[in-house]
């Protein structure tokens, strides 16, 4: 870290990088005073902010601090001659650059802080992304939400869904934000806040990181290689443990219905010669209609009357090896007994003057676990552990972290718009502790949709949230593998999505063809798992006709096959933080044109896949990094470039690099 300045000028510069230039002339720090309003409908946030006062900070005054042979910077940033903001600028023991802020004017509620950039240079990250990979060009408000129906303003579906449902939602829409971007340049610069922040990549010389709150402080972290680069990341962020052994015996079969069509439906897979880990039934704590479609009844406890013998069958299934997977958010249904519990203990958010505060659904209505306090946190790691380890789940899906409304009154007494991003990080830690209390972090699968910084050493796996059921690219089968290589990018490398999507409105239905693509891509995944989607009926299924089952079981034997190549995928990123699903350009720093594929990604080190996600595509353009690939089906060698392969449904584009030492595993790939 190096740091250099004059009377009208100051520098910081991080192993070789510029990060911060200012001046009187060209400030790049701002704090300011707004009003946001955060109108919430059932998940989707109507966000406005009215910036009453935007001032620049252009005089500073430096001070030098050495403490153990180490010299940090002391800077004062001054607004009408008055300090508003200190910084500590200073080098950690693990090389990164921090620059902490502490606001010396209380006054000011924004804050504009920025990076110092180049014209040609490309970034990627800030959580999950869907519509982007390389964000430049573009700003992205960070605030953790739906991600919305269609997600492009200019569709019809996205239009429908605003006006029927306020959820249309947007191109930076997402359940997993984080203020955190990764460079080009080998450096990854994370701003610690909670706040809504925005970070806006569209000027040539600077990116213009904006927060609703004075952060807490700035981490830049800089290294020779990507590789190194993911290890930095998750040294600071934390690493996801490794998956059980059982997720890799094959795909995870979502089934609702009760328990006579459960084990009818494990018996067709088993006679259809489906590769079958587990079933997944987020139905077994009971359904409530409503006009969406089917939903759940949140009150997390064995609904009896529609899985009767589940207690004593759960046992049965893992004895035949097929494990048994539900379903758990963090609220709690009015009115049922785990509402009611909770608020006579005291553990529900409130309104302000302290009575009762429920959230609207959609035709129901249900209380907030207050994560903020303790005792609440272990009664409902209590819950966790009783009503589903005990019972004999092996896994479930953590839904809902990004609700957290934004008027209501927390335990802890701060504002719940400044919990609200962080609310994802402390549904993930109940879970992962809850497991891990339990002795059974090697053995339990769950998986988020809603992510924050710090995730990652809690959140076992993500999903990428409520896909639509068609072939949009901004909310269909595409719009997953950005999301797969940007939260990656965070630090989250076991990603999956629900096979086939999952949103059926306005007219969407899913087809044969969708189904069966989205199969080929989720066999070269970390996880299978399908989803019926909210109107089952109207979705082409897994079982829907003797074809489909057919290639369910090809894919599940294609994935299981893989099982060795992926463990060792998993467990590299476990120990180093190296995503499953890699950008090209984690391999291949030096080419250029890898930085702009967000529809392919390295599976691994050695495989490449190029997924087909446009409707009746039976040819498949690809760009291949400068190295020999063999293409799986053919057994024909290419050495770079752009180039065309058939690719009819069965035979998705996937490439092995020829010196790879899992050849003969790759070849026997063609033979299954």
């Amino acid at each position: 870290m190096k740091l250099s300045y004059s009377d009208n000028h100051l520098t910081i510069t991080h192993k070789n990088n510029t990060v911060f230039s200012h001046s009187i002339d060209a400030p790049a720090i701002f704090l300011g005073v707004g009003e946001g309003n955060f109108d919430m409908y059932r998940g989707n946030f109507d966000i406005t902010d009215y910036v009453v006062e935007r001032t620049a900070l252009r005089q500073f005054k430096v001070e030098e601090i050495e403490n153990d042979g180490k010299v940090s910077y002391s800077i004062s940033f001054f607004a009408n001659s008055n300090v508003a903001l200190n910084l500590l600028v200073s080098e950690t023991k693990e090389e990164r650059l921090k620059v902490a802020f502490e606001a010396a004017d209380k006054t000011f509620n924004r804050f504009w802080f920025r990076v110092a950039a180049t014209e040609e240079e490309k970034v990627f990250g800030c959580g999950e992304q869907l519509t982007y990979f390389n964000l430049r060009g573009k700003n992205f408000p960070l605030w953790s939400s739906e991600p919305g129906v269609g997600r492009n303003k200019n569709s019809y579906v996205t239009w429908q869904a605003d006006v029927h449902d306020k959820a249309g939602g947007d191109y930076y829409n997402t359940n997993y934000p984080q203020p955190t971007f990764v460079s080009d340049k080998k450096y990854f610069c994370h701003l610690e806040t909670t706040a809504y922040a925005d970070f806006n990549f569209t000027n040539d010389g600077f990116h213009e990181l904006q927060c609703w709150d004075i952060p807490q402080y700035l981490l830049l972290g800089s290294e020779e290689t990507f590789v190194d680069l993911m290890t930095n990341i998750t040294d600071h962020f934390g690493r996801q443990p490794a998956l059980p052994d059982w997720v890799y015996n094959g795909v995870i079969l979502g089934i609702q219905g009760g328990t006579d069509l459960t084990f009818e439906k494990i018996q067709q897979a088993k006679d259809a010669d489906i590769e079958l880990a587990a079933v997944w039934n987020q139905d077994w704590q009971g359904i409530k209609m409503t006009s969406f479609g089917k939903r759940l009844q949140w009150d997390w406890q064995w609904n009896k009357a529609l899985y009767p013998e589940l207690d004593t069958k759960i046992h049965q299934l893992k004895e035949d090896g097929v494990r048994f997977l539900g379903y758990i958010n963090p609220y709690v249904l009015e009115d049922f007994p785990l509402y009611n519990e909770a608020k006579a203990l005291g553990y529900l958010a409130t309104k302000e003057d302290g009575s009762k505060y429920v959230v609207d659904f959609g035709e129901f209505y249900c209380g907030v676990v207050d994560f903020t306090n303790p005792d609440a946190c272990e009664w409902y790691k209590g819950v966790i552990k009783t009503n589903m380890i005990d019972f004999g789940l092996d896994g479930w899906m953590g839904d809902f972290g990004e609700y957290l409304p934004t008027d209501c009154s927390l335990s802890n007494g701060v504002s719940a718009e400044i919990e609200h991003n962080k609310w994802p990080y402390r549904w993930a830690k109940v879970q992962h502790e809850a497991i891990e209390e339990s002795g059974k972090t090697d053995d339990i699968l769950f998986f988020m949709r809603a992510g924050g910084a710090g995730i990652q050493g809690y959140c076992h796996t993500l999903w990428a949230g409520d896909q639509s059921v068609d072939w949009c690219i901004d909310d269909g089968l595409a719009s997953v593998i950005p999301a797969a290589l940007s939260s990656g990018l965070m630090g989250n490398g076991i990603h999956h999505s629900d096979i086939g999507g999952y949103t059926t409105l306005h007219g969407m239905k899913r087809d044969k063809e969708l189904l069966q693509r989205w199969f080929e891509m989720a066999a070269f995944t970390p996880i299978m798992r399908t989803h019926e989607g909210n109107r089952p009926g109207d979705n082409h299924q897994y079982d829907t006709d003797a074809e489909t089952l057919a290639h369910t079981s090809r894919m599940s034997k294609m994935y299981k096959h893989l099982k060795p190549y992926i463990k060792a995928a998993v467990e590299e990123n476990a120990a180093k933080g190296i995503p499953v699903q890699r950008p090209l350009f984690m391999h291949y720093e030096q080419d250029s044109e890898a930085y702009d594929i967000k529809f392919e990604y390295l599976f691994g080190r050695d495989l490449l896949v190029a997924p087909v996600y446009n409707q009746g595509e039976v040819e498949k353009a690809v760009y291949l990094p400068d190295d020999e690939w063999v293409h799986v089906w053919t057994g024909d060698t290419y050495t770079g470039g752009h180039i065309t392969v058939d690719a009819p449904i069965g035979q998705p584009a996937v490439f092995y690099r020829k010196d790879s030492e899992h050849v003969e595993l790759f070849k026997a790939l063609n033979d299954i």
